[in-house]
């Protein structure tokens, strides 16, 4: 009996310490339970839900054509227009009209192109020099005409302004390839100019009276120029021209010409003729380019046609037109 009673008092008197560890248990247990529950419920959402958006990784064929079509894009902006193929029904019909005229056909300034000069704009023909140098006056005025009336005279065409030009004639080559600076008297050419405050000097060259070609003094971007039409080689050219630009610095500055950071420039993509008799229309279209700053030409041999006609309108009317 007295062991009965001690059992009992035990129990009463047990710490409820006990207790509590097994109510623990169970309820982390069951905890456990619930997190695994959650835990696979979410890891099936997942897997149930949306694929995650990968990250795109160009390959390097897509960058190189996205590249590629950027510069293509740049470039045909960079491109001039086309030109047309053309003129104007009414500028057309008056083109006939001139080309039938006899005597003076126009003058400009101290130029002038008579019935026989004019019929050189055909086609087949050699320009001679009354028709380039006419030309050559028409760019020079453009030029001055816009420097006295820059808001209202003077249009290059698509809002260009002409640069700063002067335009020697076909015979200041012939004289300094010839007699040279001195002999020939080339100080007096430009007695009332400053060649070296214009922003480019075109000069029309003869090369042994069988081909015409474009050369420049470019102030603007230090540069000798040559466009030649047969892209021969034009060392004497450049030659020649240094040697021009600093006697003329010692004659009217008294001083040798610094060409330091000058080059000696010509363009692979100069268009080319193909035949004997255009050089002197190309020539025009590049000294007309040159003057309003543009040295990557839209015209082609296959434009040759059309320029002649829009050559005889200009001179006919002494004004450049101003599509380009």
């Amino acid at each position: 009996m007295q062991k009965q009673a001690l059992i009992k008092r035990y129990m009463r008197s047990r710490s409820t310490s006990f207790t509590d560890l097994g109510r623990q248990s169970r309820t982390k247990s069951e905890d456990d339970t619930d997190f695994l529950r959650r835990a696979i419920e979410k890891a099936q959402a997942t897997l149930n839900g949306p694929k995650p958006l990968k990250p795109l990784t160009p390959s390097i064929n897509q960058l190189q054509f996205r590249y590629r079509a950027k510069d293509n894009e740049l470039e045909r902006r960079m491109r001039p227009p086309p030109l047309p193929t053309a003129l104007p029904p009414d500028a057309d019909a008056k083109v006939t009209e001139l080309l039938q005229k006899s005597g003076v056909i126009s003058k400009y300034a101290r130029e002038q192109v008579n019935d026989q000069d004019i019929v050189r704009l055909k086609p087949l023909k050699w320009l001679n020099d009354e028709v380039i140098n006419f030309y050559g006056a028409l760019i020079l005025g453009r030029s001055e005409s816009s420097k006295e009336n820059p808001t209202t005279n003077g249009k290059a065409g698509k809002g260009k302004k002409p640069l700063d030009v002067h335009y020697f004639s076909t015979f200041f080559w012939t004289k300094l390839e010839k007699e040279g600076y001195e002999k020939g008297r080339l100080a007096k050419w430009t007695k009332k100019i400053d060649i070296f405050s214009k922003d480019t000097i075109l000069i029309p060259v003869n090369h042994g009276n069988v081909h015409w070609t474009a050369a420049a003094i470019n102030f603007r971007q230090k540069r000798i120029e040559s466009f030649d039409s047969m892209l021969d080689d034009r060392s004497r050219v450049f030659k020649l021209l240094r040697q021009y630009v600093d006697l003329e610095h010692r004659n009217k500055k008294k001083a040798p010409f610094d060409f330091t950071g000058w080059e000696d420039y010509t363009s692979a993509d100069t268009p080319m003729q193909e035949n004997g008799f255009d050089c002197g229309v190309f020539t025009c279209q590049f000294l007309e380019s040159l003057s309003r700053g543009v040295d990557s030409f839209n015209f082609s041999q296959k434009d040759i046609l059309y320029l002649r006609r829009r050559m005889v309108w200009e001179i006919g009317n002494a004004t450049l037109r101003t599509e380009h």
